[in-house]
């Protein structure tokens, strides 16, 4: 079993910066990968950016240029950082581990980011 822990959430001004983090704790082993999705009200739930065990990183268009995904594989951590924060950013946002070779999925409880106009 892996335990996903999300932090950082919170209420900020439009064009504001935030950075989350998600700890990851338990069965952590192998070639992993851990994303960043997020779920606005009466919407589905959207993958954000990801990152691979091996550093390599993908992101949504909506947010290319502005969110960098990173991680410290020593503490079992991944963060978002977002810059310039919008509106439509509003959302619970979740992180993921995944394990590549199986499949297994873990997910987090979810962290709320509000952005204010």
């Amino acid at each position: 079993q892996v335990q996903v822990v999300e932090s950082g959430g919170g209420l900020v001004q439009a064009g504001e910066a935030l950075t989350l983090s998600c700890a990851a704790s338990g069965d952590i082993f192998g070639p992993n990968v851990m994303a960043w999705y997020r779920q606005a009200p009466g919407k589905q739930r959207d993958l954000v950016a990801t990152i691979t065990s091996g550093g390599r990183t993908t992101y949504a268009d909506a947010v290319l240029g502005r969110f960098t995904i990173s991680r410290d594989n020593a503490k079992n951590t991944v963060y978002l950082q977002m810059n310039s924060l919008k509106p439509e950013d509003t959302a619970v946002y979740y992180c993921k581990y995944r394990r590549t070779l199986s499949g297994v999925e873990y997910w987090g409880q979810g962290t709320q980011v509000t952005v204010s106009s």
